[in-house]
């Protein structure tokens, strides 16, 4: 048996392939969609999946305004943040987020989705998120992904 066929092959920053992935937040369940753009955003799809490299892709989400809750999420989930300071506490409901900052809903979602080390605020600047259909990354030639063909 040839024992030097089976070497494990580990991705490293030279030889990550990455792509850029255009995906259509339109008539989406924001969770699902966060999955599901995080699983891209990580490469844990990708063959030469590592652990501890930044391995996946550059994924632009458009029209985040029109994502959807299922539920009454709108009303009853709450965002929470704090100042640091006593009584510092500040609770938003998704529909108070929509209103004002879509695209910080969807970059919320999956921020929760990736590690919370320096890998995940390094995979997290790979996403773009926009407010309609339109995006300034044309010149990347991004390839749109329909949601359902990633399990």
């Amino acid at each position: 048996m040839d024992t030097l066929s089976y070497k494990t092959k580990s991705a490293n920053k030279a030889t990550v392939e990455k792509k850029w992935l255009l995906v259509d937040a339109e008539g989406e369940v924001l969770g699902r969609l966060a999955a599901k753009v995080a699983k891209m955003l990580r490469g844990k799809y990708k063959p030469d999946f590592t652990p501890h490299v930044d391995c996946g892709d550059n994924v632009v989400i458009i029209n985040a305004e029109k994502v959807r809750l299922t539920g009454n999420k709108w009303t009853k989930r709450e965002h929470f943040s704090h100042s640091g300071y006593p009584g510092g506490d500040k609770r938003v409901t998704p529909a108070v987020v929509l209103a004002k900052h879509p695209e910080r809903l969807v970059m919320h979602a999956v921020q929760g989705m990736l590690p919370k080390n320096r890998l995940g605020r390094q995979i997290l600047k790979n996403l773009h998120v926009f407010i309609g259909p339109e995006h300034n990354h044309q010149a990347q030639k991004p390839e749109e992904i329909k949601l359902n063909s990633i399990k």
